[in-house]
């Protein structure tokens, strides 16, 4: 059933035993072990093969739809497959809310790891490609990816909020950006935290999530959209 919903929020087509193994960390596996034997296979062997998909799909978009130089296809190619990026596409996925993953590692945050997300990411990509084919696979990896595309290929790819803002506030306001948990509840297995970033006692942006490195990351980002869009907005006036 998770499974299945998993995929009818993300509306993937593909065979759910694949799915289902994609999603399940090695932890996870590890702990279902009997003498040594495990009995279920880890996500690990389709990442291995969902990064050459991943690398092939970006090839193929940026070749197919963008007049790069080969050294310029490979550093998007390079920015858009990093692990920062998959990762924020796997939390748009709901991909920690959906993988399996140990008791010890689910405990200590795994379900908010950069590495763990962006390797489901990968697996769940593979199991597409299994199913359907690499046509198939460009697509999806095309709905999932564009937007990060083409912000690398226009050179406004940000893969650490907190820096970009914190270099922003400096050279603008000549002032730091300050931030404040707003929100701290659930067990300490399931927490959810609230963060809002303050620039000279005002708040600019908040941010949610399941650590408050991520909130806090999330928050400096909306920060960068609302002061942006400001000194955008006071141009276009003038």
């Amino acid at each position: 059933k998770l499974v299945d919903e998993f995929c009818r929020i993300n509306e993937i087509e593909a065979d759910r035993e694949l799915v289902f193994r994609a999603l399940c960390h090695s932890s996870f596996t590890n702990e279902l072990a009997q003498n040594g034997e495990r009995l279920l296979e880890s996500n690990e062997r389709m990442e291995f093969l969902g990064d050459a998909v991943l690398e092939l799909s970006l090839a193929r978009t940026l070749f197919g739809n963008y007049s790069l130089s080969e050294g310029d296809m490979s550093k998007v190619r390079a920015m858009v497959g990093s692990e920062k990026v998959l990762s924020y596409v796997a939390r748009s996925m709901r991909i920690g809310e959906y993988i399996f993953l140990g008791k010890g590692e689910r405990q200590s945050g795994g379900s908010e790891r950069d590495s763990i997300l962006a390797d489901a990411f990968e697996a769940v990509l593979a199991a597409i490609f299994l199913t359907g084919g690499l046509d198939i696979s460009v697509e999806f990896v095309q709905s999932k990816l564009s937007e990060y595309i083409e912000k690398a290929v226009g050179g406004d790819l940000i893969l650490d909020y907190k820096t970009s803002l914190q270099e922003l506030t400096q050279a603008r306001f000549s002032s730091r950006p300050v931030y404040e948990t707003i929100l701290d509840e659930g067990p300490p297995q399931d927490k959810w935290f609230k963060v809002g970033v303050f620039l000279e006692g005002r708040i600019v942006g908040e941010g949610e999530g399941r650590t408050k490195k991520a909130a806090e990351q999330l928050a400096a980002k909306h920060a960068l959209e609302t002061l942006n869009e400001s000194v955008n907005g006071a141009g276009a006036e003038q």
